[in-house]
């Protein structure tokens, strides 16, 4: 688990703060939902055929996805969240004085709970202007707006609704200098070349004041154990199950497939030789599961479907990813716990 992605739509300012996609005031200038839904159906078929069943993390993220990612974030086992919290309160700051950024630039942003660190440093070093979240769940977005509008009301906060996998567009030009933020380890969700993708999407916007800050979690070593790590994904309450299994609920919602949520079973292990966890949904029985167009899809007995990688990381990865991405390491911090990090980067010189 770490945030977000999904599909692509702009919000617009209204008298009550924003005009979601599928609002009756966006309808004139919304796509059907079943060109939305077509693609979205293909590209789960394709996921599906694989020789190991996946499926994007993107689907976990509907509004009770969401919801449930932020219950996640506050269980004793997941250390991401309160790891990353101390960093960007502790060390970040000294980073903010010095960029000054005018535009905060959040790529997943769901409630924006950790970013307020960041917001806090721009307003006491009376920098911060504009405050861009850009998410995928256009309902969680909403409420994430409307809160951020309410507590820091001298903010423009311009929200985007956008699959941030995606090359990104804005409305308006960013003002410079821009901070763009990708936290909780979002990058783990996008092994190698999407990743990379992912990151030049950014890169691409950045201009020679503008910076990257990125959150990304450490593989087991030192103080943090492998068991640490798979604790995580594992926790005692059974959040992290009900989170995996909503990816079922939106596919029946979205696509009118049949998936039975009783029939799958939660896993999540740390695989060594590729630094990650993986988290799966395993087939109980055999089973058929039916799509639109009477197509279906067989799962055998103990069958899985992988339903995300979040890959760990130690500097040197970090490093090498940012500089497939024309970017390049400007600050590092990690915590005494050697459990997360934090990185700055900026545009590669050509």
């Amino acid at each position: 688990m770490t945030d977000r992605g999904g599909g692509a739509a702009s919000l617009e300012s209204t008298a009550d703060g924003v005009v979601l996609p599928g609002s009756p005031e966006a309808a004139q200038v919304e796509d059907p939902a079943t060109a939305v839904n077509q693609a979205m159906l293909e590209e789960v078929l394709a996921g599906l055929a694989q020789s190991q069943k996946e499926l994007s993390p993107k689907y976990f993220y509907d509004h009770r996805g969401s919801e449930l990612f932020e219950d996640i974030t506050r269980l004793p086992e997941y250390y991401l969240t309160g790891t990353e919290e101390t960093l960007l309160s502790s060390a970040v700051p000294a980073w903010i004085e010095e960029i000054r950024p005018q535009t905060l630039v959040e790529l997943g942003a769901g409630s924006a709970r950790k970013t307020r660190a960041l917001l806090d440093a721009m307003v006491r070093v009376g920098s911060g202007k504009v405050f861009v979240p850009v998410d995928v769940s256009g309902d969680f977005l909403r409420n994430t707006v409307l809160q951020v509008r309410t507590e820091y009301p001298g903010l423009s906060v311009e929200p985007v609704v956008a699959d941030i996998t995606r090359p990104l567009e804005f409305a308006d030009p960013l003002s410079s200098p821009t901070l763009f933020v990708l936290l909780g380890s979002t990058i783990g969700n996008f092994p190698g070349p999407a990743g990379v993708s992912l990151l030049s999407h950014a890169a691409d916007l950045m201009g020679p004041e503008d910076r990257l800050l990125m959150g990304a979690d450490l593989r087991p070593g030192g103080a943090k154990s492998r068991a640490d790590v798979e604790a995580a994904y594992n926790d005692a309450a059974g959040v992290t199950a009900e989170f995996n299994l909503n990816v079922l609920r939106v596919l029946n919602r979205e696509l009118g497939t049949d998936f039975r949520l009783d029939r799958f079973s939660h896993l999540a292990y740390y695989d060594d030789e590729h630094g990650r966890i993986e988290m799966h949904l395993r087939s109980s029985e055999a089973q058929t599961v039916r799509f639109p167009g009477g197509r279906s899809v067989e799962f055998a007995e103990g069958e899985t479907v992988r339903t995300e990688i979040s890959g760990k990381y130690d500097r040197a990865a970090i490093e090498g990813l940012l500089a497939k991405a024309s970017l390049a390491l400007d600050r590092w911090t990690q915590d005494e716990g050697d459990r997360f990090s934090m990185s700055l980067s900026r545009r590669a010189a050509t």
